[in-house]
């Protein structure tokens, strides 16, 4: 017989705890299969709870082994979940609780709390992982200091905060902090070191950890960490606060890193970095990512939320900072747009089917899955809109009083806009509803044009999403600017802000009809709804002063001639081909921006695009289209193609700037066409030549796109069969680069691959999550992809529900297709949920999206 189904938490049920922590100190004897954790905590009634009663200590796990309050032993009695302590037992004015439990570290598949990784011991507690490792109120708004002790044979042990006395045996974290940020770790460690001196003259060790081997692909993350400390500094006016910060690579990661005070573990793909093994795109991930974990230290560590409904505000914050630390080493105008395609992708996915919730839910079976697009990028949105509404000067008024009112407090989403209102006047009571509704709003323009005066009318409306029906108006920055005829700005970027369902906008003096630019640099996360012409795309293409929107006029005509050829059968017009011959000969353009600029919208983007005109897509049929149109602009642009592929290879040593990756980019776009009209050869030439991963990957890709790959597949295995982080991109590229017809066997004989070890989640992810990324492999009319996908969820939740559950999410896209692909993909759904010992994890996701 099946558990009751698991009960939501709500927000509207949130209780402040009835007893605070003082302190903490920890004792680990380390042992695979039994480690001891010993505890002291002193707890004090919470003078904010209305009637403090019984103690309850969350623990998942654990093997008791002995109990006191204030050095007398208790007899306890563990539940499911924790353990209750009468109210009797405790004095009035606090105690003092100790507990010794045991734990299997080797034993824990599931990578929460502290397990083992190739001998290694390491920890993840967020979100609730700590409950783990020893009884304890595991919840964020409970800070206090720790104090740890760790026992091992291990040459390098670690945790929080500083070590105390000469060894490292001993660690003290004076910053009070919640049991999510506690970190330990211990194993055959090598270190890459280095220094830095903060604004106030603190001198800082740093270093970072590897196994014996990696130590020299650490460079870059560490000069990106070094470049992200004086940036906070700089832009932020926060400086690091401890003596030493520690950053450990890991292979067995759940999620990209862990921001854990003074004691960062990070997935090992995020930190380890060469020319040789290392893709442009890998340095770019490990130095935002560098950046994001270090920038927790004050917006999550020294300001965290209060409880895990306000995960939006550490994260979509910190997402934010991000962004703009991102911007400033490399290219402001590049990084938006691919912000803007991510969030197009995953989140405003996420925000038209079952799984859309808003910025900061409700209600939750498990946390774990609501480490979202939504929370995380779409969070930046808004406060990027936040941003661009008070302006700079009022950005900096705010956050500086957030960090001055709040620091060492668990907060929540009223706080953090509160400080805004009292550091700018400005009332943002409408504005939190973009906290509280799900949804992607869609803003409709229409306009008018009297001779004299120019008028824009904009209507903002959200569809419906799940549990909320009905939506409110929300206030939307729209930046706009106006061109004339000749590409002149007959109208500078201007912010026009939408707080109502329907407004008016007049423009007074321009002389001529203007060519409207809206929404300048994606100025908020809507869908803009607006009839316009391919001529008039064609001349934003060409003419548009903001970078952004130049780029989504090329995508719109992308979409538009796809569109075409996908329901009419129809063939691409010049209008779009010669449109992108202008824009690459342009050499006043950054190479990156051209490079995609010369990319299409993917197949799930053009799936969306034709349910949301009212088609039902047909993944083949959009998969083929896309090939018939890249063959048409392959022939069209080939001289141009073989100037820039030429032109943009790079003499001298490999370099991972900005500059020397949007050259290899550009490069790279170009082989990807040119193949389809030469057969490969420049790809299996630069295949062979290549000096560094990201061409010798590129040219991998664009063989095994034309089917031309096998040789130089079978080549990259045996010069990278060794190299862990390579073969995951190995395996990933041969499924989504597969054609569809091939797509499902090529995963499907990967999983049979020896090196294809399932319990690593990077390995998992590269060929079980790599098969949605080939959308008409996936969706194949068979069901197969379905079926084996449904298959290795099945197998992988029990050991780790965290990445089953969230792998899950490839079919939350289901009901948009096809009567007969809705009917396959039902039924895995009910498959997996009619599964005996389901994780709670997997249990809500499979039923959000049937439900």
């Amino acid at each position: 017989m099946k558990d009751a189904a698991p009960q939501a938490i709500h927000l509207s049920e949130y209780t402040p705890p009835a007893y605070l922590v003082e302190d903490v100190a920890l004792d680990f004897r380390l042992d695979p299969k039994a480690t001891r954790v010993r505890s002291r905590i002193r707890f004090r009634p919470n003078p904010a709870h209305p009637a403090p009663g019984d103690l309850w200590l969350d623990g998942e796990g654990l093997r008791l082994v002995s109990a006191a309050i204030d050095a007398v032993p208790v007899a306890l009695e563990p539940e499911a979940g924790g353990v209750t302590i009468p109210k009797e037992l405790l004095a009035r004015d606090g105690f003092e609780w100790t507990a010794e439990v045991e734990i299997a570290p080797e034993a824990n598949t599931a990578l929460e709390g502290l397990y083992m990784s190739n001998g290694m011991y390491c920890t993840q507690c967020e979100a609730e992982g700590f409950r783990k490792i020893t009884y304890y109120p595991d919840r964020p708004d409970v800070m206090a200091p720790f104090r740890v002790r760790i026992e091992s044979d291990m040459p390098v042990l670690m945790s929080n905060g500083n070590p105390v006395g000469a060894g490292w045996t001993e660690w003290a974290d004076p910053h009070p902090k919640p049991s999510y940020l506690f970190a330990l770790v211990a194993g055959d460690l090598v270190a890459h070191r280095d220094r830095f001196t903060t604004r106030a003259g603190r001198d800082v060790a740093l270093n970072i950890w590897v196994r014996p081997g990696d130590e020299g692909r650490c460079g870059f993350a560490m000069e990106a960490l070094k470049r992200s400390m004086r940036w906070d500094e700089e832009v932020y006016g926060r400086e690091y606060d401890l003596d030493i910060f520690n950053v450990v690579a890991v292979d067995d990661f759940n999620m990209g890193a862990m921001e854990n005070k003074g004691l960062n573990i990070f997935n090992s793909k995020f930190v380890l970095a060469a020319p040789e093994t290392a893709t442009d795109a890998d340095f770019e991930r490990i130095e935002a990512i560098i950046a994001h974990e270090y920038f927790h230290n004050w917006t999550g560590n020294r300001i965290t939320c209060r409880d895990w409904f306000q995960l939006s505000l550490k994260e979509g914050l910190t997402v934010f900072r991000d962004q703009q630390f991102s911007g400033d080493m490399r290219s402001h105008a590049v990084r938006r747009i691919e912000d803007v395609l991510t969030l197009r992708a995953r989140q405003f996915r996420e925000d038209d089917g079952p799984l859309a919730h808003p910025v900061r839910p409700a209600s939750y079976v498990e946390i774990n899955n609501f480490y979202t697009a939504t929370v995380y990028e779409k969070g930046a949105e808004l406060i990027r809109m936040l941003h661009l509404l008070v302006g700079e000067a009022g950005y900096r008024a705010a956050l500086d009083l957030y960090f001055e009112r709040h620091d060492g407090q668990a907060c929540t989403i009223e706080d953090w806009l509160r400080v805004f209102e009292d550091a700018t006047g400005r009332d943002l009571a409408q504005f939190k509803r973009w906290y509280e509704q799900a949804g992607t709003p869609r803003l409709g323009v229409t306009e008018d044009w009297d001779g004299a005066s120019y008028r824009l009318t904009l209507r903002q409306r959200t569809p419906p999403t799940p549990g909320q029906p009905e939506k409110a108006p929300v206030p939307i920055p729209v930046a706009v600017g106006l061109l004339g005829r000749d590409g002149r700005e007959l109208q500078a970027t201007t912010v026009l802000e939408v707080s109502q369902a329907e407004q008016s906008f007049a423009f007074e003096g321009l002389g001529e009809r203007p060519i409207p630019s809206i929404l300048r640099g994606f100025s908020a996360p809507v869908i803009v709804e607006r009839d316009s012409t391919a001529e008039e795309r064609a001349f934003l293409l060409a003419h548009d002063t903001d970078p952004f929107n130049r780029f989504e006029a090329g995508r719109a005509l992308a979409r538009e001639v796809l569109a075409r050829m996908i329901t009419d059968g129809a063939a691409p017009g010049p209008d779009y081909l010669d449109a992108l011959a202008r824009m690459l000969r342009d050499d006043g353009l950054d190479p990156a921006f051209r490079a995609l600029a010369l990319g299409l919208p993917s197949d799930d983007t053009m799936a969306q695009s034709l349910h949301d005109a009212g088609a039902v897509p047909d993944p083949g049929a959009i998969h083929a289209a896309r090939e018939r149109l890249m063959q048409a602009m392959a022939a069209r642009l080939a001289p141009v193609l073989g100037e820039l592929y030429e032109d943009m290879a790079l003499p001298g040593p490999f370099s991972p700037s900005a500059k020397a990756a949007g050259c290899r980019a550009l490069r790279l776009a170009a082989l990807r066409l040119m193949a389809r009209v030469d057969d490969g050869a420049r790809a299996d030439r630069l295949f062979a030549a290549a000096d560094n991963m990201t061409e010798q990957l590129g040219a991998l890709s664009a063989l095994i796109e034309i089917g031309a790959g096998d040789a130089a597949v079978a080549d990259f295995y045996r010069q990278w069969g060794h190299d862990r982080l390579v073969l995951d991109k190995w395996f990933m590229l041969q499924i989504t680069r597969a054609a569809p017809g091939r797509a499902v066997a090529a995963a499907q004989a990967l999983t049979e691959h020896p090196d294809f070890d399932w319990t690593n989640p990077n390995r998992f992810r590269a060929v079980i999550g790599a098969l949605p990324a080939n959308a008409a492999g996936f969706h194949d009319p068979s069901g197969a992809g379905y079926r084996l996908v449904a298959d290795w969820l099945l197998r992988l939740d029990p050991l780790n529900p965290q990445t089953a559950a969230r792998m899950s999410a490839a079919f939350d896209t289901w009901r948009r297709y096809d009567p007969e692909r809705q009917t396959l993909i039902r039924a895995e759904l009910e498959r997996i949920r009619a599964t005996e010992g389901l994780s709670r994890d997997m249990g809500e996701m499979v039923g959000r999206m049937l439900e």
